[in-house]
């Protein structure tokens, strides 16, 4: 039997070895994928990509709820312990400036890039009782996003789905001159372009099955929207921060997770130039690789409590 997943965080729901009997009894069709390794552990082929997918509509169902969860093979499937964990240390966040963590649909939070399989919302409803708003630049991924919506009726009225118009833009069309949202999240796209992405992929595979596969593998596949974009992390992020400061008071905490340490000098520097009131990094494990969130504000200190009443 592994040990707790120290790693994750405390009110993640997901420390703790998989129940495999638990998730069998809400997806059967798991069990096929199900084994016994050579450490005496019970546990899935992380590089089967169908395998991936039964244990995430497991994980959903049995922790969150949510049920007939689904994904098409070519968009990427999300880690959902990693996914969890962006959303209790937003929680954290939002507590530092109201005195403890906020619950209820008076939170409103907005997901950029909330793409086919919209965990982000469906795990801050779950575990909070947020609203969300999720925007994506692909009508396609917002098509199989309201699938899981038509599913899960009761999440009908509290995560709404908005499509951006215009891939050069984060907030704007978006945002309407009245809106006023807790927070803002963002898994933004890694990559610089495609050959990049698929670079990425091979690397993955190669670390997962220990092997000289050369074809990465649908598990870590995705839509270009997903993996890359011009000018990659740094530009999307960069986008993000200019155009939240036209925004600055309509959003108490704008973040986004940042995968590569490398760029932080430069959104730090941009991030002053923009005149944020305060800034903060929170390193946090995401899957097998460490990653951090960037969490900025123009709100003062003295003033974010108000926003809460």
């Amino acid at each position: 039997m592994s040990t707790e997943k120290s790693s994750l965080h405390t009110r993640n729901l997901h420390r703790d070895p998989y129940d495999f009997e638990q998730l069998i009894s809400c997806v059967p069709e798991l069990k096929h994928y199900v084994f016994v390794n050579a450490y005496q552990t019970t546990t899935i082929n992380f590089s089967i990509p169908k395998a991936v997918k039964l244990l995430n509509k497991a994980l959903l169902e049995h922790f969150y709820h949510v049920k007939n969860w689904d994904i098409p093979d070519t968009n990427l499937c999300p880690p959902i312990p990693g996914r969890a964990d962006y959303v209790h240390y937003i929680a954290d966040l939002l507590a530092e400036s109201s005195g403890e963590i906020p619950a209820g649909v008076a939170v409103k939070g907005l997901d950029i890039g909330t793409g086919a399989n919209l965990v982000y919302p469906l795990i801050a409803h779950r575990s909070y009782g947020w609203q969300m708003l999720g925007t994506d630049i692909s009508d396609d991924s917002l098509k199989n996003a309201r699938e899981i919506l038509d599913q899960n009726l009761d999440l009908l009225p509290v995560i709404q789905l908005q499509q951006q118009p215009d891939p050069k833009h984060i907030f704007k069309n978006i945002l309407k001159s009245d809106d006023r949202f807790t927070f803002s999240m963002c898994n933004p796209p890694f990559h610089d372009s495609e050959e990049a992405a698929m670079k990425g992929n091979i690397r993955k595979t190669k670390n997962i099955n220990r092997s000289k596969k050369q074809k990465p593998l649908l598990n870590f596949s995705g839509q270009q929207s997903e993996l890359w974009c011009e000018g990659g992390e740094l530009a999307f992020i960069s986008t993000m921060i200019r155009e939240s400061a036209e925004f600055a008071s309509q959003v108490l905490w704008f973040t986004c997770l940042v995968s590569k340490k490398d760029n932080l000098p430069k959104l730090l520097e941009l991030l002053k130039k923009v005149k944020t009131a305060d800034f903060k990094i929170i390193d946090m494990a995401q899957g097998q690789k460490v990653s951090r969130m960037l969490a900025w504000t123009f709100i003062p200190q003295q003033k974010q409590k108000y926003w809460f009443k």
